[in-house]
């Protein structure tokens, strides 16, 4: 038997990290080479990661919600003959020193029989009632940042003490070389956030391991003033009115919530703070008729030429902003700090900011400029289909020129945006309603709208900033202007 791991992969091109957001298969399932296995959350999208090769998941090396570093195995396949497998279901697994460290003698007396490979950090031995203190498993698990597949069962003197510690409601004292309890990254982590000591708690897993259920378990009892804090001590009599926890613990949870920032909600964050901190920004607004654009809009829904496509408001304005660019060009560019160099783009990548489940993003349509409006169209589709569905690539949200952000479909009539970090400027659109308007010298109901354009005073000085909105603005009002000035 074989064992292949499969390592959580770069899927972001210097992402560090991701979290698992599902498992599509679990132990003892037979998977196939370019098989889905699981779907994470990278800082940037949600990604689903194939495997590369066939075989049987042999385990799963992290629970689904946990953040795992790139490069840590996170699954674990068996490849090989059945008989080979067979094989080696009868060998228990046991806990292994690193490389590094030197061997004790019992490790070296079998060192002549076939070791089979399998996780990180892990090994097979024949020794089946011997088993390396505790303090090396939880430093090698630690270390590799995987947890054991299986545990050799306890000796039995040790499985005499967790039992009689479990039956007096305490822990079982610590045996000499086993320092630390036995427990899943996920599991060492839920009980650094609880502030609970893993020592202190009582396993009920296979081969002495703390459970998820006995971390809470734990902190429950903690909440309880009754409880005695040494867990080597007797328990102490209960002295407090019941009634006190039950009112206390309560009403403290439920006056806050605490939410971890990760993902895209945490890499939002950072770059949001290093663009307003960063590029000095400029915001001007504009408000302005647009009745003949919502006429126009309604008759290219009713073209058969365009039919089947998606025609919004924000296509047409996804083209002013595209003819507004050519008349403009000089908005189009950015700011290089480390050459001290302003680079100009003769290529525009039109951001579209989403409002996703998992936070806002801000995916791209590439080279927008040489799109024809059914082209436009098309791509808009799907471009937020996808980032509803939580599907946008990295790739998708990189190398943007100008943003878009659609606030009007909130009722909000306009905002000043933060830039997109690395992008020149970023056009809030505001709701359309019904105004009265002063129109060929009477007081009319009109389409009205106002536009905000944020932009880097470094790119963009106050009259070339003030031209490009005003563009933008003229062919909304009279959209024949596409044409004209295309």
């Amino acid at each position: 038997m074989t064992i292949r791991e499969f390592k959580m992969p770069d899927v972001g091109e210097g992402l560090t990290e991701a979290e698992i957001l599902k498992w599509f298969v679990q132990p003892g399932d037979t998977v196939t080479d370019g098989q889905v296995v699981c779907e994470v959350e990278t800082a940037k999208a949600a990604v689903e990661l194939p495997i590369p090769f066939d075989g049987v998941v042999h385990a799963l090396l992290f629970e689904e919600g946990t953040t795992v570093d790139v490069g840590q195995v996170i699954i674990s396949v068996q490849t090989g003959p059945a008989g080979e497998e067979a094989a080696a279901a009868e060998v228990p697994a046991t806990v292994t020193a690193p490389a590094a460290a030197p061997a004790p003698a019992q490790a070296e007396e079998p060192a002549a029989a076939a070791r089979q490979p399998v996780l990180v950090g892990y090994g097979v031995s024949q020794a089946s009632t011997k088993r390396r203190p505790r303090k090396a498993a939880g430093d090698m698990a630690a270390q590799n940042g995987t947890a054991a597949p299986a545990v050799v069962p306890a000796q039995p003197a040790a499985a005499q003490l967790v039992a009689a510690a479990a039956q007096n409601g305490t822990a079982a004292p610590a045996a000499a070389g086993a320092a630390r309890a036995l427990a899943k990254p996920p599991v060492r982590k839920l009980a650094k956030d609880l502030g609970i000591d893993l020592a202190t708690v009582v396993p009920t897993g296979d081969g002495g391991v703390v459970t998820r259920e006995d971390v809470h378990a734990a902190a429950a009892a903690a909440i309880a003033p009754q409880v005695a804090a040494p867990a080597a001590a007797a328990p102490a009599p209960v002295q407090a009115p019941a009634e006190v926890a039950p009112q206390a613990a309560p009403a403290q949870a439920g006056r806050e919530t605490r939410i971890p920032v990760k993902g895209v909600r945490k890499v939002t964050a950072q770059a949001m703070v290093g663009s307003a901190f960063t590029a000095p920004h400029v915001t001007e607004f504009i408000t302005f008729d647009v009745t003949r654009t919502m006429k126009l809009v309604q008759e290219l829904k009713e073209d058969p030429d365009l039919a089947g496509l998606r025609i919004n408001p924000l296509l047409l304005i996804a083209k002013a902003v595209l003819v507004a660019i050519r008349r403009n060009p000089d908005v189009n560019a950015s700011w290089d700090e480390a050459a001290q160099e302003i680079v100009l783009k003769h290529y525009v990548n039109l951001g579209i900011a989403a409002a996703t489940p998992r936070g806002l993003i801000v995916p791209n349509i590439k080279d927008a400029h040489a799109k024809t409006l059914r082209e436009l169209s098309e791509s808009l589709s799907e471009l937020v289909a996808t980032a509803r569905d939580g599907k946008t690539s990295p790739a998708d949200m990189q190398n943007g020129t100008l943003t878009l952000t659609n606030v009007g479909v909130f009722g909000v009539d306009t905002g000043t945006p933060i830039l997109n970090p690395g992008e020149s400027a970023i056009l809030a659109v505001g709701a359309i309603k019904l105004q009265p308007w002063a129109h060929k010298g009477k007081v009319k109901p009109r389409q009205v709208t106002t536009l905000a354009l944020s932009f880097d005073h470094r790119l963009i000085d106050g009259e070339l900033g003030s031209r490009f909105l005003a563009d933008i603005a003229a062919v909304l009002e009279h959209p024949r202007r596409l044409v004209t000035w295309a």
